[in-house]
């Protein structure tokens, strides 16, 4: 209790200390909605007591609830962090929440039969709170990565506390659940990464260009221009670019047009009739993938990012090939065949004409998770 205690204060002098930025950030577009429902309450009411409550950040999390929940039939709440989490909350429910900052917590978090958090959204309060008010407390899809992990036993002390409030962990993988319990984590089970089981569904359908498609998929800053300037013959593919970050569609077109490469944008015709065509929409890059033959998995060609998702392009069974900085997702590699790993950009037109199509097992059991949500 005496943590908690301080804890709070130490979460109070921080929100005070960041008073104006958050209030000055709170007009721009993107956080204009998210940062007043976070740090001020605004449109933020509590969620109904008794029922089940996820909590989780980001749009691949949120989607990867959408089998969990269809096999629950009863009325659930989630609580996000970001806009595109809760953008596809909403697809899922009409309960839906900003998770208000720490300070806030002890009086917006009202008794729930369970409280699930994902993977590393390890918030102090939340799983206090919740446990003082009598909630059954999971954290879901629990996961420590190579990079992170010394970080978390560095502060292990603060992680021991959170643990104590955490009433069964889902682990990813067996690495994760030992560096799970030296944390301090206890009733452990792994049963994998829960993305494994979400449903990919195309929701529009696009005519296949002509030529073979090589999709640059959720890309970050350098990750472009590095990936096109190493495609050798790039006039024999049509090149579809999906930048990760809406905020990042106008600064890589001026790029493209700066270094010689025509393009035409997504958003003018909804074609794919250009040797490059830039994404300049969101939630397309499903509805990519079913016409996609290569896949160049972003955030993995440069360092700090981690990686992303392969599941949803190996349900196409498209080839893959990814940098070699996929820290993040390495539970999720494991169950991918025929992934290419590029560590040097030089062997990547290699890797274009040798890879072969990705698969996975689509079929994992659910039943631990089930059952202790339902008990």
């Amino acid at each position: 209790m005496l943590f908690a205690l301080f804890y709070y204060l130490l979460a109070l002098v921080v929100f005070l200390l960041l008073l104006v930025p958050i209030i000055y950030k709170s007009f721009q577009t993107k956080y204009k909605e998210s940062l007043p429902a976070r740090f001020f309450l605004k449109n933020n009411p509590p969620f109904n007591s008794n029922s089940i409550h996820f909590h989780s950040c980001s749009l691949g999390e949120v989607r990867a609830l959408k089998p969990i929940i269809k096999k629950l039939k009863t009325e659930i709440n989630i609580s996000t962090t970001t806009n595109t989490g809760m953008s596809e909350a909403k697809k899922l429910t009409k309960n839906v929440r900003f998770l208000p900052y720490e300070i806030f917590l002890p009086f917006w978090v009202e008794k729930q039969k369970v409280v699930v958090v994902l993977e590393a959204e390890l918030w102090f309060m939340l799983f206090f709170i919740a446990k003082l008010k009598g909630s059954k407390t999971i954290l879901l899809n629990a996961r420590i990565s190579d990079r992170s992990y010394k970080s978390y036993k560095r502060f292990s002390f603060f992680y021991k506390q959170i643990f104590k409030y955490i009433d069964k962990v889902f682990a990813q993988s067996d690495e994760d659940a030992i560096r799970l319990k030296e944390l301090g984590a206890k009733n452990i089970e792994v049963i994998g990464n829960i993305k494994v089981f979400q449903n990919i569904e195309v929701t529009t359908k696009y005519k296949k260009p002509d030529k073979k498609v090589i999709t640059i998929a959720s890309s970050h800053d350098r990750e472009e221009l590095l990936l096109l300037k190493s495609i050798k013959n790039i006039e024999d593919y049509h090149v579809i670019i999906v930048p990760r970050h809406p905020e990042r569609f106008d600064t890589v077109s001026k790029e493209l047009d700066e270094n010689g490469y025509y393009h035409v944008k997504f958003s003018h015709d909804n074609t794919f009739c250009n040797d490059i065509t830039l994404v300049d929409t969101m939630g397309e890059l499903i509805n990519i993938y079913a016409i996609t033959d290569i896949v160049l998995l972003g955030g993995s060609f440069v360092p700090n990012i981690g990686g992303h998702n392969p599941l949803e392009p190996a349900f196409f069974n498209t080839k893959i090939i990814s940098g070699n900085y996929y820290f993040n997702q390495k539970a999720l590699f494991q169950v991918v065949e025929n992934i290419e790993i590029c560590s040097d950009l030089e062997t990547l037109n290699q890797l274009i004409d040798n890879a072969h199509p990705a698969t996975y097992n689509k079929e994992l059991d659910l039943n631990p998770l089930l059952k202790e949500l339902l008990q």
